[in-house]
């Protein structure tokens, strides 16, 4: 049942994350009243779809983010030529579908050959019915009908090229933007669970144990005050009881502690983490905690903010002065592991989490890699400086590649996470 519940929140954090980023994009693309044709949840086929209004729901069998696809940003599939024989429905007096095959099984159809067509601009078809020229008004919503599927049209007016720079950034921006909302909303709902430390501490106690580790192992509990190591009074000092326990590999350690106002004496032997300096002993020491106020949940969530985005750009940092190695990234498949592991330390440190990776997301996003949120508002700032847009073709390629990449690293810092896996 724990499995169940950890795979379950595992999910759920992720879906989350990127539901609400693809939904930023969305509701800032309906604002200015382009066209969204689908609202995606992960990549490949398709698992489950429906649809409401003019936009298709798709969750999709590759959970590696997500999508929300607007009319103009891509050519459209379905064209329409003259010379085309085509049919069409009416009602009062506005076309409402076009269909491109099958017309002899179309029923309360008018049916003829087009001499001209203009689904963009000023919405009309002209067609030739058995020798008679007819021009008809063409509805805005109305559906092209293909092979079985339904494609509705995009006048220039819902594509998201006709809409100023503005509008057209905000609709990109949003993405990031509301990650980085969720990230201090869920900051905030951290900081309520775990309160904020007092004023002035006398002692530190055990917030977090890792599973098996010394401390584990030993009988510490969260919650324990910690008064000596080795007969030296630790205080409110962390970095002393870090240095001695880092000192101390393979060294048995002799604990005082305070458990339920009783004082007891614990003996653990600090071990060497691979990867990681000194001995370990896998706890994580705070000051004592009181209930967060309101003011002090706002504070701290900014705190919380300002220091994790300053983490993320040393990482950035280290691995373009290259002091990462590839083996040292992960992908989908390590993300998915550490969240697991963290769900199983409680809803307080899977928020948290949560909360970082929200942050992370938002801000990588806004990197000005092709392919992504930042590259894209690039091309929309070269185009604001300007005064007119940068050549589509050009534009696409560009995104193109880079979405090529992006792919071509996820594959191998996958493959990179199933090998670390499988050798333990």
């Amino acid at each position: 049942m724990e499995m169940i519940q950890v795979v379950f929140l595992t999910v759920l954090v992720f879906f989350v994350l990127v539901t609400i980023h693809e939904w930023g994009h969305f509701y800032f693309a309906k604002r200015a009243g382009i066209l969204v044709r689908e609202f995606a949840i992960g990549f490949g086929p398709k698992v489950f779809s429906f649809k409401k209004n003019e936009t298709r729901y798709t969750l999709r069998l590759l959970p590696l983010g997500g999508f929300v696809r607007m009319a103009g940003e891509d050519p459209e599939l379905v064209q329409i030529q003259p010379g085309q024989t085509i049919a069409v429905r009416m009602s009062q007096d506005q076309v409402t579908n076009l269909y491109l095959d099958q017309l002899d099984q179309r029923k309360n159809v008018v049916r003829g050959v087009v001499e001209e067509i203009d689904i963009e601009e000023h919405l009309f078809v002209t067609l030739d019915v058995d020798g008679e020229i007819q021009t008809l008004a063409i509805h805005p919503q109305a559906m092209m009908v293909t092979k079985g599927q339904e494609t509705q049209i995009a006048p220039y007016n819902r594509q998201f090229g006709s809409k100023t720079v503005a509008q057209r950034a905000m609709a990109i921006f949003a993405g990031p933007l509301m990650n980085f909302f969720l990230a201090f909303v869920l900051f905030a709902a951290y900081i309520m669970m775990v309160g904020v430390p007092e004023e002035h501490p006398t002692h530190l106690q055990i917030a977090q144990i890792t599973e098996g580790k010394p401390a584990d192992r030993a009988g510490l509990k969260p919650g324990d005050v910690i008064d000596t190591i080795n007969g030296t009074d630790i205080g409110t000092d962390s970095e002393r009881m870090i240095e001695m326990i880092g000192k101390s590999t393979n060294k048995p350690m002799n604990w005082t502690i305070t458990r339920d106002g009783q004082s007891m004496k614990i003996v653990v032997t600090p071990e060497l983490i691979e990867g990681q300096e000194g001995g370990k002993v896998g706890i994580v020491p705070v000051t004592p905690m009181r209930p967060a106020s309101f003011v002090d949940t706002i504070k701290y969530s900014g705190i919380a903010m300002k220091n994790t985005t300053v983490r993320i750009f040393d990482g950035f940092r280290m691995l373009i002065f290259g002091q990462f190695k590839l083996d040292d990234l992960g992908g989908p498949v390590r993300t998915f592991e550490v969240t697991g592991q963290i769900a199983k330390q409680g809803i307080e440190q899977l928020t948290s989490w949560a909360a970082i990776l929200s942050l992370y997301l938002g801000i990588f996003n806004l990197l000005p890699i092709p392919a992504l949120d930042g590259s894209r508002l690039v091309f929309l700032g070269i185009e604001a400086i300007r005064g007119r847009k940068v050549d589509p073709n050009r534009e696409s390629m560009v995104h193109i590649i880079g979405f090529a990449m992006l792919m071509l690293l996820m594959l191998a810092v996958t493959y990179n996470d199933i090998l670390r896996l499988v050798k333990g």
